[in-house]
C-alpha cells in the first residue's frame, strides 16, 4: 500500500512551480559609461586643487568600462560617486577603517563575484 489520501497533482499542472527567476547575463563590451569623477569636490591645499588618487581614478574606471555599468541608472552613479570619496580618503590619507564600508558598498553593486560551491 503506496501511501494515504489523493495522488498528486501533475507538476505541470501546477500554478506555481517555485521556479526562480532566471538570471540575467551581461556581456562586457569596454564601453566607458558613467560620468567622469566630479572635478573640485576634494577642495583645496595650498591654493591647489586636490586631484583624485590615482587608485581612485583607476578604481572609477574600472566601474564606467564593467559590465555591471550597463545596467546602472542615475542613482547607483551618486551612490558609488559617494563611495569614491571614501576611496580616495583611504588611498590619500590612509585612513584604512573606510575600507569595510567601501567593499560593502561596491558589492551591492556586484564588485564581489560569487562562485557556485563544486
Amino acid at each position: 500500500m503506496a501511501g494515504r489520501g489523493p495522488a498528486p497533482k501533475d507538476p505541470t499542472k501546477r500554478r506555481r512551480r517555485n521556479a526562480g527567476e532566471p538570471e540575467a547575463v551581461i556581456t562586457p563590451d569596454d564601453e566607458l559609461r558613467g560620468p567622469d569623477l566630479p572635478a573640485g569636490v576634494l577642495g583645496e591645499e595650498d591654493g591647489v586643487v586636490v586631484e583624485w588618487h590615482p587608485m581612485t581614478q583607476l578604481w572609477w574606471d574600472s566601474w564606467r568600462s564593467s559590465a555591471q555599468a550597463q545596467t546602472f541608472v542615475q542613482t547607483d552613479w551618486l551612490f558609488l560617486i559617494d563611495t569614491a570619496l571614501m576611496h580616495h580618503t583611504m588611498w590619500a590619507k590612509g585612513r584604512w577603517e573606510f575600507a569595510s564600508e567601501v567593499r560593502l558598498r561596491a558589492a551591492k553593486f556586484g564588485a564581489t563575484r560569487r562562485i557556485a560551491p563544486a
